[in-house]
């Protein structure tokens, strides 16, 4: 099976799984409860588990296709760092969540109501999301770092001097390096958050992939390209 058949299926079963999230009871408000979230967070980090396991696969048999995206639309390319989503958006997500949900919250939250969700950060929980954020963008820095120096020796390839085939494992290590830490923010957030908000950030990342992928379709159809 082809990169692109595998994601368009592998998009749809997200969609699927969204779906279940959205379906679980909020609050939760029992042991059952509990359990069930946490059934589906790892149900959708299986997802995501198998989608870098696959996209690994691909990269190694065809680097330059992984970095073009042609499964991509126009928009979702324009945004991508490193052939993937940047991952430091994670952060920017969870604050943007938690903010909207406890302005919407505001009122009951004085009164000394809690509804468990991203409006109900602690603040070590708050703090904690400070120090991985930090140390994401240090390893976001470090791998642009490197392939600002793989960049710098194209004249090899362009020359067609030097191992080709090493300059294209390079490329490749690159390419796992920032993939594992697309994986590794996803991770730490879903173990430093509850499980309910956990339900929540996957259904807000989602949801994020999912708009960012319509306007595209819609943007590369409205100038006859449409989205593979």
């Amino acid at each position: 099976m082809s990169f692109q058949r595998f994601y368009d299926a592998w998009f749809e079963q997200l969609k699927g799984m969204v779906h279940q999230l959205n379906q679980v009871p909020r609050p939760a408000t029992s042991d059952q409860h509990h359990e069930l979230h946490k059934q589906l967070v790892q149900k959708v980090m299986s997802h995501y588990y198998e989608y870098y396991r696959v996209k690994s696969l691909a990269a190694k048999n065809d680097i330059f296709s992984v970095f073009s995206a042609p499964w991509s639309t126009s928009l979702e390319r324009s945004l991508h760092w490193i052939a993937g989503w940047r991952p430091t958006t994670a952060f920017h997500l969870i604050y943007t969540e938690s903010s909207i949900l406890f302005e919407s919250h505001i009122i009951d939250i004085l009164r000394g109501l809690r509804y468990g969700d991203l409006g109900d950060l602690s603040p070590d929980q708050l703090h904690r999301v400070s120090e991985l954020q930090c140390e994401a963008v240090q390893e976001e820095n470090a791998i642009a770092d490197e392939l600002s120096d793989w960049q710098d020796g194209a004249s090899e390839v362009i020359g067609l001097t030097g191992d080709i085939d090493v300059k294209m494992e390079g490329l490749v290590s690159i390419l796992e390096r920032a993939d594992k830490l697309r994986m590794k923010t996803i991770e730490n957030l879903v173990q430093l958050l509850s499980p309910q908000q956990a339900v929540e950030f996957l259904i807000a990342a989602a949801h994020l992939q999912f708009g960012i992928r319509r306007w595209g379709i819609n943007h590369d159809r409205q100038r006859g390209n449409p989205a593979s």
